[in-house]
């Protein structure tokens, strides 16, 4: 039996053609085509017929004699069973991606040459192709392009492009290093004329010259089961280990340490587990993908879009999901809270005593495509304690006024949208607080919590560039020696707003006293020790600002922020209580600042962003800060930041 008909059909071809007789008849008249042995060529080939209607005796064809190779007896073919039969296979071609080896064992072979079974439908091959001629250069956007192990960009097993077992359980390691270089002027108070780096130095505050580097380098592997590109994942466990290096210098003393002998420079380094956490699907709650999950660990989250009130990296217990073909999604989730690291911002593990519970509710399109909305809540629980940080400042209580351990119980009740509407592009934010403080530091006495924030952020696109403006508004409290506090604080905040890492006002962290006048990523002047160690204070002066911005992609790889604030208070009586100093004045001054994000390879794998702000200081702040002899300077800063990622 032949497998193939041509085969067979070639076989009896080559069997009867020597004994076959070729002749053509043409009705009366006849043409016969003879082979000869003539050594002739035209002997061996020729047509002889005969005129119409003419008699004309044919000679009779010469007996055929075939060729040698037509005697030949044929070999036997050989035959395979039908389980052994070699079926028509294509070559095999490498996908394209560094894939790693397939886990997938074979459960089919190959019983029809029509079709060719290949389980691991993530391996299938793919033929070499070069679009340009240029053999795939790194710079160049091309497709087709073989993946190599190092390869962060295009698909590769070790970032969660292929599944490592089965169809749908993938790895993902994911290695960062994050490098900020530094320079900056802020207000810097100095110790006691017996101790200062200087002879003679009888002001307040001093040099505010500062140097400051740090470095993580993070690695961080994630482990999930499931199509995460069509639904959500059924499990997911993900653990992402930072190391942290950090300089600071300064021109005088009592700054890196209240021990005076340390110097005017800190190097440290520290180390943390940042995020640990494991995920897993409770139930599938519609045909359409809609889902209810939980994840507990330590998980970053951001309670609304600008990350006004609540955004960290901490351990706690998340339930969300979302609804109506993923229109609707929410979030329940509670904190127990880690404390920080001094210097580094890294988690530790020594409790925190703090706990936060956070339900929010988005709606996708709402009202008009494009527009999205929530509603939220806060719950914000902070124990009286006692803290000194690494550095061995006091953190907790602040350390003014009467600071004596104390509780302080806050509710947040938000609403909140992102998005645009038709051309215009919008984003706002709406919360008011209450609740308790069972002794506030600057008032002396407990407090009864009542204070409201605003924000409206409104812009336009036109081709490669933006045109914003924006208006912030925290209230403040008229009266600290009273029960009511209606200054308002975050709980963790880090808002992207008005300039946001290039604002100098939000950037940098200005000291005052024993207090942060604002501190680092934040908008409020709330009079804290610290916003990361610290409690929040709702006895404050409140802030207003008002921003216009210019954002433009000057090319598809450099982009260009530009921002000026003019900031106020709001109220300053807290600030003339906490300083024992009459009429200061609302102004903080002017705040500008330009920056630059550059991705040479049209990417996130390598980013440089750049960034110069200065505060040209008002009259508010020039009573705050006024020295014995002089006047108030206008503060600089500038930053250089570089990461890396695989």
């Amino acid at each position: 039996m032949f497998k193939n008909p041509y085969t067979a059909l070639f076989a009896w071809i080559l069997w009867v053609s020597p004994v076959c007789d070729f002749r053509i008849a043409f009705g009366q008249s006849s043409a016969a085509r003879t082979f000869s042995d003539s050594p002739n060529e035209d002997d061996r080939f020729s047509f002889r017929g005969e005129g119409l209607g003419q008699s004309q005796p044919t000679a009779e064809p010469k007996s055929i004699a075939p060729p040698d190779v037509m005697n030949r007896v044929l070999p036997p073919f050989e035959s395979y069973p039908p389980e052994t039969a070699p079926y028509f296979r294509t070559p095999f071609q490498a996908p394209l991606g560094f894939t790693g080896p397939s886990s997938v064992a074979p459960t089919e072979s190959q019983s029809t040459d029509h079709f060719v079974p290949i389980e691991d439908r993530w391996r299938i091959g793919s033929p070499t192709w070069d679009r340009y001629g240029k053999g795939h250069p790194v710079g160049d956007d091309y497709p087709f392009v073989q993946g190599a192990l190092c390869d962060p960009f295009n698909q590769n097993v070790l970032k969660g492009d292929f599944p490592i077992a089965g169809q749908d359980t993938f790895l993902r390691f994911q290695f960062k290093q994050l490098n900020l270089f530094e320079y900056r002027q802020t207000p810097i108070p100095t110790t006691p004329f017996e101790s200062s780096p200087n002879p003679f130095e009888n002001e307040f505050f001093g040099n505010p010259n500062q140097f400051f580097f740090t470095q993580n380098n993070s690695a961080a592997f994630d482990l999930f089961k499931g199509d995460a590109a069509f639904k959500p994942v059924d499990w997911r466990l993900r653990m992402n280990f930072i190391f942290n290096q950090n300089y600071l210098k300064v021109q005088e003393l009592g700054v890196v340490s209240p021990d005076v002998r340390k110097g005017t420079n800190r190097h440290k380094t520290d180390w943390a587990l940042e995020e640990w956490f494991y995920e897993t699907k409770i139930a599938d709650m519609s045909p359409n993908y809609d889902f209810l999950s939980v994840r507990v660990g330590s998980q970053p989250f951001t309670s609304d879009f600008r990350g006004f009130i609540f955004s960290d990296i901490n351990r706690g217990v998340r339930i969300f999901g979302n609804r109506l073909s993923n229109q609707d999604q929410y979030n329940v989730i509670f904190f127990d809270q880690t404390e920080k690291e001094t210097n580094s911002l890294l988690n530790t593990f020594e409790d925190r005593h703090q706990n936060t519970l956070i339900m929010n509710y988005y709606r996708q399109d709402f009202v008009f495509p494009g527009y999205n909305t929530e509603l939220n809540f806060h719950y914000n629980r902070d124990k009286a304690s006692t803290k000194f940080d690494r550095n061995d400042f006091l953190v907790r209580p602040d350390p003014v006024g009467v600071f004596s351990p104390h509780q302080v119980d806050a509710y947040y009740l938000g609403w909140a949208g992102n998005g645009h509407i038709n051309r215009y592009n919008v984003s706002h934010a709406l919360y008011y607080v209450t609740g308790t403080d069972e002794l506030n530091p600057i008032a002396g006495q407990p407090q009864t919590i009542s204070a409201c924030m605003g924000a409206l952020e409104l812009s336009y696109d036109r081709d490669w560039a933006r045109f914003r403006c924006s208006y912030f508004y925290a209230s403040g409290d008229s009266d600290p020696n009273d029960s009511r506090a209606t200054g308002f604080d975050a709980i963790f905040d880090n808002p992207n707003f008005a300039g946001g890492e290039f604002s100098y006002w939000n950037r940098q962290q200005i000291k005052l006293f024993g207090v942060n006048l604002v501190n680092r990523q934040s908008l409020l002047p709330d009079l804290r020790s610290s916003k990361f160690q610290g409690q929040t204070n709702f006895v404050n002066p409140g802030i207003q600002l008002v921003n216009t911005g210019f954002d433009a992609d000057l090319t598809t790889k450099l982009k260009l922020i530009t921002n000026a604030n003019y900031l106020w208070f709001n109220q300053t009586d807290s600030l003339e209580a906490l300083v024992f100093q009459n009429n200061i004045r609302s102004q903080i001054g002017l705040d500008l600042s330009a920056g630059f994000e550059y991705r040479p390879l049209l990417n996130n794998n390598v980013i440089f962003v750049s960034g110069l702000s200065g505060l040209m200081v008002g009259n508010g702040f020039r009573d705050l800060y006024q020295p014995l002899n002089g006047h108030v300077s206008n503060l600089a800063a500038g930053f250089f930041e570089a990461a890396f990622e695989y």
